[in-house]
């Protein structure tokens, strides 16, 4: 059994070979549809005790929206509950069944915003995946969880479903509410190793950090149509207008048709069509990318957003984007090789503390935090001065009280002392 270095015995599976399961302890509720039923769960949940555990599906890859489709809830007494939110919409009146209780999800992150869209914020919460990083786990996947500490091995093939599809197929709702099934029971375990090894005030101010942003909705990237997957391949500002004019063009049919950008044209067809520049609907259908039917009965589109890159004047074309930030790392050692070593020096210490207190280096503090350090240290560098940087970029406070006496002796180049070991455990 894989546990982190020095995990207290008592952190076991429960059988030498893990247990499959294929089916709720208590079978596979049907979704609930209406506003009666979904005052009835909400009844239940509030009568019921104890921690929430929450999950979400959606249809990423399929959809544009990143929507929740279905929504999966557990409690002790109140069993498990599949909500079903497109034909009900808001789900306020399950939000004040549960707005006092803590909640137990996997991810947080990547369920949070798709339930706030249902008026579904937490209070309090924890997030499993978070706090088996926090204790040094390898392997963080809910599946390899429950089997390491409870002995149960989950099946993960509905993972990837399409989940706006109706009606939902019965083994995939019996997923669904395998997903919430041994989230309460996790986190019992996961608890009380933060507990013993003494990380629960690390995890408790991770988790309100996560609650706090619940209900802020995501933060729009500048030039999206940068992050088009092989568009270092295109050469020139004219190249790029042509990346960013199909994006675009792409984006409005996704959004109107509600399909994955990905689905209406691939990014690998947007960067054929920016490098080679086609003038026909020949030209165009013979690339790589552009043989699907629903494709091609969209050529004249993809040549009109082609030609309109082609024909604009020289100062509407894509600049070089503007850097938040200190530049790619690759490049320090030629603009500021003391920058550099400052880095180099940070870097070594965050990941020697990390390996101390077994527990991945980017949980320890945000790698952008330490470039941003590096690159623009405060000009007298101490433990104060370093730890109300940090505070200042976001850091939490354990992180800055384990982190910044050690970074700012690097910021100068002084000598760090011996690593930190960690003691020994039972």
């Amino acid at each position: 059994m894989e546990r982190p270095a020095g995990a207290h015995r008592t952190v076991l599976r429960v059988t030498d070979k893990p247990v499959l399961l294929t089916a709720p302890r208590d079978g596979t509720p049907e979704p609930v549809q209406t506003p009666q039923e979904l005052t009835a769960v909400a009844r239940r949940f509030a009568e019921a005790t104890g921690p929430v555990a929450v999950d979400a599906e959606r249809a990423s890859g399929y959809r544009y929206t990143h929507r929740a489709y279905l929504v999966q809830l557990r409690r002790a007494g109140a069993g498990t509950a599949l909500i079903d939110p497109l034909p009900l919409g808001d789900l306020s009146p399950l939000a004040e069944a549960i707005q006092d209780a803590e909640w137990v999800l996997h991810s947080a992150s990547q369920d949070l915003p798709c339930l706030a869209e249902l008026n579904l914020r937490p209070k309090r919460l924890f997030d499993t995946e978070l706090a088996a990083r926090l204790a040094g786990f390898e392997r963080v996947g809910l599946a390899a969880l429950t089997e390491q500490l409870l002995g149960y091995t989950l099946e993960k093939h509905h993972s990837a479903a399409d989940w706006s599809t109706r009606p939902l197929p019965q083994a995939w709702l019996a997923y669904a509410a395998l997903d919430v099934e041994l989230l309460l029971d996790l986190r019992v375990i996961l608890a009380a190793e933060l507990e013993r090894q003494g990380k629960a005030q690390w995890a408790a101010e991770e988790f309100a950090a996560l609650a706090a942003t619940a209900s802020e909705p995501p933060r729009p990237r500048p030039d999206p149509w940068r992050r088009t997957s092989g568009i270092h391949r295109v050469r020139g500002a004219r190249g790029l207008a042509r990346v960013r004019a199909l994006w675009y063009a792409r984006d409005e049919i996704a959004a109107r048709r509600d399909v994955a950008p990905g689905r209406v044209l691939p990014d690998s067809a947007i960067v054929a069509a920016a490098e080679h520049d086609p003038r026909t609907e020949r030209e165009l259908l013979a690339l790589p990318g552009f043989g699907g039917r629903s494709v091609r009965r969209l050529a004249r589109t993809w040549l009109a957003a082609l030609n309109e890159a082609r024909s604009l004047p020289e100062h509407e074309l894509p600049a070089p984007p503007q850097l938040e930030g200190p530049p790619p790392p690759h490049r320090w050692a030629e603009r500021d090789p003391v920058a550099a070593a400052r880095l180099a020096r940070c870097r070594e210490v965050v990941t020697g503390l990390a390996a101390a207190h077994r527990l991945p280096p980017e949980n320890l503090i945000a790698p952008d935090f330490v470039r941003r350090l590096a690159w623009a240290p405060p000009e007298r560098p101490t433990a104060e001065t370093v730890a109300a940087t940090l505070r200042a970029f976001g850091a939490r406070s354990w992180q800055v009280n384990l982190v910044s006496e050690r970074l700012a002796a690097a910021l100068v180049g002084a000598d760090r002392g011996p690593r930190e070991r960690p003691e020994p455990q039972p």
